[in-house]
């Protein structure tokens, strides 16, 4: 047990030192001479997606949130092919804004051909998407180069499921770096979006073979609505917002729902009902839902946090000029 827990101290020793050389090689004005008008740029591309359609602001929040999780934030989950990220058990049929990113690389590769990469585009477009909602935003470090290979194994077995107890999903967040503080805290996003029934279907009617719906759901009208949305055999694409009553606005919401007992996945309402809550997130849960504007700091922090996981810098990597596909 002691040789385990001085392998798990060195690995994170190990990941920590290595968080930290890249944000030595990261920085806000990376830049600020070769393409000046990139944010702007990025800015504009995102608003005009998002009035075509407020739900791509969680989708491209997500895109970010699952490349980072696979590889290090190298714009992987954007390669094509079968046997890429996009077709993973936690993507295929549900990240989406792939088209988005296109319609950014573009303009910035009009503005300065062959300079910004694509792991910097989806991280700036991260940052846009949730201040376009209404939160609030943060300095996005920048230098990110693209990686060469996508890694679907990876996507299938790193990234947090909707069905996981906060033991694994915290296991998940600690191999990249992150800490319970940024499980609850990135969870948040969730103050946007949409999940399908797919991903909360098993608690409407017959939980855990109990025959009966998850009794942390306690908003009989939500479940209700759930029922009616998710009916067994039903259409399972079919969606619903994550955060109930509270759509497309980023805010701390989703936390005042979970102590509600109105958390859709159950990933997210064990955040706050589960046995293990109560020595973990619940009190990080009840914080943000009485505080936004400690969710809307600890958010940031995160955000950071998560942008910074093992990017590739200096000369690894490419700017890819298309970002589906790696230069030839």
């Amino acid at each position: 047990m002691k040789t385990s827990n001085n392998i798990s101290f060195a690995c994170f020793i190990t990941i920590s030192m290595l968080c930290l050389l890249a944000n030595s090689q990261l920085t806000t004005t990376f830049y600020s001479q070769s393409c000046p008008k990139l944010q702007s740029i990025v800015r504009s591309q995102v608003m005009m997606a998002l009035k075509t359609e407020m739900r791509m602001a969680a989708s491209l929040l997500r895109l970010h949130f699952h490349d980072c999780f696979v590889n290090g934030c190298d714009a992987s989950i954007l390669l094509d092919g079968a046997d890429g990220e996009k077709f993973a058990l936690p993507n295929n049929n549900s990240v989406r804004g792939y088209e988005v990113v296109d319609a950014i690389k573009t303009a910035v590769e009009r503005s300065c051909s062959g300079v910004v990469s694509c792991a910097d585009i989806l991280t700036i477009a991260a940052r846009d998407s949730v201040v376009l909602s209404g939160g609030t935003g943060w300095p996005v470090l920048l230098g990110r180069r693209d990686g060469f290979v996508a890694n679907q194994s990876g996507a299938n077995s790193n990234l947090p499921a909707p069905f996981e107890n906060i033991g694994n999903i915290t296991l998940k967040f600690e191999a990249v770096g992150l800490n319970l503080t940024d499980v609850v805290s990135l969870s948040g996003a969730h103050t946007i979006g949409q999940a399908s029934c797919a991903t909360f279907g098993n608690r409407l009617f017959n939980f855990s073979g109990t025959n009966a719906p998850d009794s942390t759901l306690l908003d009989q009208n939500m479940l209700t609505g759930l029922q009616n949305l998710c009916p067994v055999n039903g259409d399972s694409s079919r969606t619903s917002p994550l955060d109930w009553n509270s759509t497309d606005l980023f805010d701390n919401h989703y936390f005042q729902n979970l102590v509600k007992g109105r958390g859709v996945l159950e990933s997210d309402q064990i955040l706050y009902s589960s046995d293990e809550a109560l020595t973990t997130t619940r009190s990080l849960v009840e914080l943000y839902s009485k505080d936004k504007d400690a969710f809307a700091n600890d958010f940031k922090n995160s955000m950071i946090k998560m942008g910074n996981i093992q990017p590739l810098t200096g000369s690894a990597g490419e700017i890819r000029r298309n970002c589906r596909v790696v230069n030839s």
